[in-house]
C-alpha cells in the first residue's frame, strides 16, 4: 500500500533534519545535502525511489530549500492577456489553441489589452502576462490578413508594441511567451519586456514522433526551444522555463530535461524560474482521456528537481493544477507560487481555478514561511543583476519595490 500524503508530510516535509535512508538513494541524498551537484542517474535514482524512501527524498528537499530561501515563499499578482488563440503548433494535450473561425476573433483589439491591464493595475498586480499561440500566421491565412488590416507583418511586432503600450497606459510590466523566437526576434521583444518564458516541457525528441503529444507541433522540437532558451542567456533576459510532466515522458528523460536547464543557467545564469506544471487532461483533445499526475507524483518531481537544480533555483508548480496537494508544495521544495490574478482567469487551464491571495498566504504561514509579492522579474536580478532589466523599465521596476528587490507591502493587500 502505498503511504498516504498527510503520512509522508508528518514523517518528514515539516522536520528540520531529514529521515535516514539507505543504499542507492540515501547516496544521492548525502551528495545533495552536502552541496555536491547531482548527475542524471542520481535524478533517476530519486525520480525512482520506492515509496518508504520518499520521506527521505522530501525531507531532503525541504532542507535544501530552507537553507538557500530562508523562509520567503513569493508569489506575482498579474493579469493574463490571452492576444491570440491560434498557434502554428496543435499540441494533443492543449486546449488554449483555437483554429479560425467565422465567428471568433483572432486576435484581441489594442483597447481590449488596455481595458484588461487598466483591471489589473487597479487590482494592485505589477505584471501583464502574454499568452500567445506560436506565429500563427505561418499556418493560418487568416492570421496573416488579421495582421495586415492591423498594420503589422507578424504577431511579434503586434506583440512588442502591445507590451510598450501596457507599460506607458498602466504601468504594469509585461512578460510575453510567444513561442520559439530567433535571437533577432527575441531581441526586439527583450526592449519592452521586464521577462519572458518559455516552457521547454521536454527535452525528448520522442515525444514529436508520430502518436506522440508533438506529433503536430514543428514548434516543440527540443532544438528549437533549447536555441530560444540560450538566446535569452545571450541576451541577458530574465527568463522563465520548465517541465510539462505526465506526457508521457520517461523519467531519464525528466531528469535528462532539468540536467540541460541547470547547464544552461550555469553558463549564462539567467533562468529566473523553473515551473514543473503537471499534465492537466482537456475534454475534447486528444488526450482528454490520459491519466493525470497523482498529487503524490506532483511531489515527487516537485522534490527531485529541487535537489537536482539546487537550493538557489526557484521553483513552483501552479497551485491550481495542483490543488489536491497544493498546501504541501513548499515543503516539497516550491519557493514560489508562481503569477495569481485577482482579475483574469488562468485562460490556459479556465476549470482550474487560482487560490485567493488570502488563501496562499494562510497556506504559506501554516508552513512556517513568509509571503512575499515579487515582480514579474525576480528580486535576486533587480537587486544583483540589473543588466538583466531593459532600460526603458528600469524606472517602473524600481519604483515598485523596496531594498530587497520585493514588492513594497502596501501593494500586497488582499
Amino acid at each position: 500500500m502505498k503511504p498516504s500524503i498527510p503520512a509522508i508530510l508528518t514523517r518528514s516535509l515539516k522536520t528540520e533534519s531529514p529521515p535516514d535512508s539507505k543504499g542507492a538513494v540515501g547516496e544521492v541524498l548525502s551528495k545533495a545535502l552536502g552541496g555536491e551537484g547531482l548527475s542524471v542517474e542520481d535524478g533517476c535514482v530519486l525520480l525512482e525511489a520506492e515509496p518508504h524512501e520518499l520521506p527521505a527524498v522530501f525531507g531532503a528537499a525541504w532542507k535544501v530549500r530552507r537553507k538557500a530561501k530562508g523562509r520567503k515563499m513569493t508569489y506575482s499578482r498579474k493579469v493574463f492577456i490571452p492576444l491570440t488563440r491560434l498557434c502554428r503548433n496543435a499540441c494533443a494535450y492543449c486546449g488554449f489553441r483555437r483554429p479560425p473561425s467565422p465567428r471568433s476573433r483572432l486576435f484581441l483589439k489594442p483597447e481590449e489589452v488596455l481595458k484588461i491591464a487598466a483591471a489589473g493595475r487597479n487590482a494592485g498586480c505589477t505584471e501583464a502576462l502574454f499568452t500567445l499561440g506560436e506565429k500563427p500566421e505561418e499556418k493560418y491565412p487568416e492570421a496573416e490578413k488579421a495582421l495586415s488590416r492591423m498594420g503589422y507583418s507578424s504577431t511579434l511586432d503586434y506583440l512588442a508594441d502591445l507590451c510598450q503600450a501596457v507599460h506607458e497606459k498602466t504601468g504594469l510590466l509585461p512578460h510575453s511567451n510567444p513561442g520559439v523566437l530567433s535571437l533577432k526576434e527575441m531581441a526586439a521583444l527583450r526592449e519592452v519586456n521586464v521577462s519572458m518564458g518559455l516552457m521547454l516541457e521536454n527535452i525528448s525528441p520522442r515525444l514529436c514522433q508520430p502518436g506522440g503529444p508533438h506529433e503536430f507541433s514543428p514548434g516543440k522540437h527540443p532544438h528549437l526551444r533549447l536555441a530560444t532558451l540560450e538566446h535569452a542567456g545571450k541576451l541577458r533576459v530574465a527568463f522563465t522555463t520548465g517541465l510539462l510532466f505526465g506526457i508521457g515522458e520517461k523519467p531519464r528523460e525528466l531528469v535528462e530535461s532539468l540536467s540541460v536547464i541547470s547547464k544552461l543557467n550555469r553558463e549564462y545564469g539567467h533562468v529566473q524560474e523553473v515551473i514543473l506544471q503537471p499534465f492537466a487532461a482537456k475534454p475534447r483533445t486528444p488526450m482528454g482521456d490520459h491519466p493525470e499526475p497523482e498529487g503524490l507524483e506532483t511531489l515527487r518531481v516537485l522534490a527531485v528537481s529541487r535537489l537536482v537544480l539546487g537550493g538557489e533555483m526557484n521553483l513552483q508548480v501552479p497551485p491550481n493544477l495542483a490543488a489536491s496537494v497544493a498546501s504541501a508544495l513548499p515543503l516539497a521544495g516550491a519557493n514560489d507560487w508562481g503569477g495569481v490574478s485577482p482579475v483574469t482567469l488562468d485562460h490556459v487551464n479556465p476549470e482550474k481555478a487560482w487560490p485567493s491571495i488570502p488563501k496562499l498566504r494562510r497556506i504559506t504561514e501554516g508552513c512556517g514561511l513568509e509571503l512575499r509579492q515579487r515582480l514579474p522579474v525576480y528580486p535576486e536580478y533587480v537587486v544583483d543583476k540589473p543588466e538583466f532589466i531593459p532600460e526603458a523599465l528600469k524606472p517602473t521596476v524600481l519604483g515598485l519595490v523596496d531594498g530587497e528587490g520585493y514588492v513594497r507591502r502596501e501593494k500586497e493587500a488582499g
